[in-house]
């Protein structure tokens, strides 16, 4: 399997936890961006739609995630602070979108790519 390939499929189960541990926390989730298609986004290096021309949504490592609490959206970069934090910490790699204003996005790093 391929490096990326690799890092794909442990991205998903980290992805998994992230989940968990948002209810865990007592957070609910919806889910937001994954996968953006290149047919409808550009290839990597191509900006087609909304969205950076590098992100890591094309390579299968990031997701979006819809936070609430008590039945509330929180859509403030400070609102996903907590686990962010937390997402940060599980592995080198992890990168949480609010160090750049994007704050309910989870990745992880890949050639460079956020």
């Amino acid at each position: 399997m391929s490096a990326l390939g690799d890092k794909q499929r442990k991205f998903a189960r980290m992805a998994a936890d992230l989940i968990l541990h948002a209810y865990y926390l007592g957070y609910e989730v919806t889910l937001g961006d994954a996968y953006r298609d290149p047919r409808v986004f550009g290839m990597i290096g191509a900006r087609k739609g909304y969205g950076s021309r590098n992100s890591n949504h094309k390579q299968r490592l990031a997701i979006d995630l819809n936070l609430f609490k008590d039945g509330e959206y929180l859509a403030g970069t400070e609102d996903h602070r907590e686990l962010g934090e937390w997402w940060e910490s599980q592995d080198s790699d992890a990168v949480w979108g609010g160090r750049f204003n994007d704050g309910n996005h989870y990745s992880l790093q890949h050639n460079g790519y956020k």
